[in-house]
């Protein structure tokens, strides 16, 4: 069953309290290439991503020069991300169709991202949400375990999850909410050893099966707290710099 409206509020609230301004764990310096690395990270990790982006980005930071380089060009930047062959493509086609469709911008449309290639739903929510400061909420294997383990949003399939916590996600919440939920499912509410003594919402929580502390020295959860975050992207503007 769903949490009750004022336990989900107070969920939400703790969250916020502990990462009042979070962010998107990706490097980027544009709209264009946030895009590139949301699309990179499908079934690989961020930092993959941004070992890769780290190298490419300074060649090729516009539609432009990214079509340059071609397909065999970026093949080499991308090894450290699964998928890379195809991701390669995809990467290249996106590019082609951004020229060609909007101008070398990033649409703002979701019907207008999803059909650039290697592009989905979850691609172009997290772009809505950052780049456009729409109330979004991209459903990945995190948030997917996490609204199904506490309560918040039950639901079989990323869809039916993302629908739930659109419709009973409190509004001041629901800007940050996707790196909120995301951001705990990666460092305390894990898929095989959630820290649950050590979690701030435990007692909010719904999952029966919470671990439990280990007897003698207690000892932090190794990855139990995300790292410091940066501020959060305003509407229409780009947040999260890559580092010099």
């Amino acid at each position: 069953m769903p949490l009750h409206p004022a336990t989900r509020r107070a969920l939400y609230r703790r969250l916020q309290a502990a990462n009042p301004r979070p962010r998107s764990e990706l490097e980027y310096s544009s709209p264009f290439e946030l895009l590139v690395a949301v699309m990179l990270s499908a079934h690989t990790t961020d930092r993959s991503v941004n070992a890769a982006t780290r190298k490419l980005f300074p060649l090729a930071d516009t539609p432009q020069a990214m079509l340059a380089l071609g397909v065999e060009g970026v093949k080499p930047f991308l090894r450290s991300v699964g998928l890379y062959t195809a991701k390669s493509q995809h990467l290249i086609g996106l590019c082609r169709q951004l020229l060609q469709r909007h101008g070398g911008e990033v649409p703002s449309d979701r019907a207008a991202l999803e059909a650039l290639p290697g592009v989905g739903r979850k691609t172009a929510s997290i772009i809505l949400n950052i780049v456009f400061g729409k109330d979004e909420i991209a459903v990945d294997t995190h948030i997917f375990r996490v609204a199904n383990r506490t309560g918040l949003a039950p639901g079989k399939t990323p869809l039916a999850v993302e629908r739930a916590l659109v419709a009973n996600t409190p509004e001041e919440f629901k800007r940050d909410a996707h790196h909120w939920l995301l951001l705990h499912g990666r460092y305390v509410c894990t898929a095989r050893a959630p820290a649950c003594p050590k979690c701030s919402i435990a007692d909010l929580c719904e999952y029966p099966h919470k671990s439990q502390p280990h007897a003698g020295k207690e000892r932090r959860p190794r990855g139990s707290l995300p790292r410091p975050q940066r501020p959060p992207a305003r509407a229409g503007s780009v947040a999260g710099k890559r580092p010099p």
